[in-house]
């Protein structure tokens, strides 16, 4: 198998994330990759755009999200291109997941998830345009 990549655009906007988790599904399952792994895939990239539409475009659905499945031999990788504003990962603190369950607050866990279900999280600005690369190793 060579590198091969596949490209999707869609609004900022949630009403999107389902087209986003298909083009994610069906990139991996013809990957071969199983069927836990597809799930995991797919909900680390939904909490990145996600993550994007609410604090990075702040809501406001009219700009670009642009997503990269990349396909190797030895990975799964998803870039997600935006040119709203930027996160910065050293500014993470991990949160504490009790003081969440005690408080049942709904939102605030997603870069814990992308970091739990992925094996690579990588963010990187590059020029206007934030950069976040979640990749996947096969076992």
């Amino acid at each position: 198998m060579t590198k091969r990549i596949h490209k999707l655009t869609i609004p900022s906007s949630t009403r999107y994330l389902e087209d986003v988790r298909q083009f994610v599904e069906v990139h991996a399952a013809d990957a071969k990759f199983p069927e836990d792994t597809v799930e995991q895939l797919k909900m680390a990239v939904d909490e990145a755009c996600a993550n994007v539409i609410k604090h990075a475009y702040k809501g406001e659905a009219e700009h670009p999200i642009d997503i990269a499945v990349i396909v190797q031999p030895d990975r799964f990788t998803v870039r997600i291109r935006d040119e709203g504003e930027s996160f910065d990962p050293s500014n993470y603190t991990e949160p504490d997941l009790m003081k969440f369950a005690r408080a049942r607050r709904a939102g605030g866990l997603g870069v814990h998830i992308m970091r739990r279900l992925m094996d690579q999280v990588e963010y990187k600005k590059r020029g206007r345009k934030n950069e976040c690369c979640l990749t996947k190793y096969r076992s």
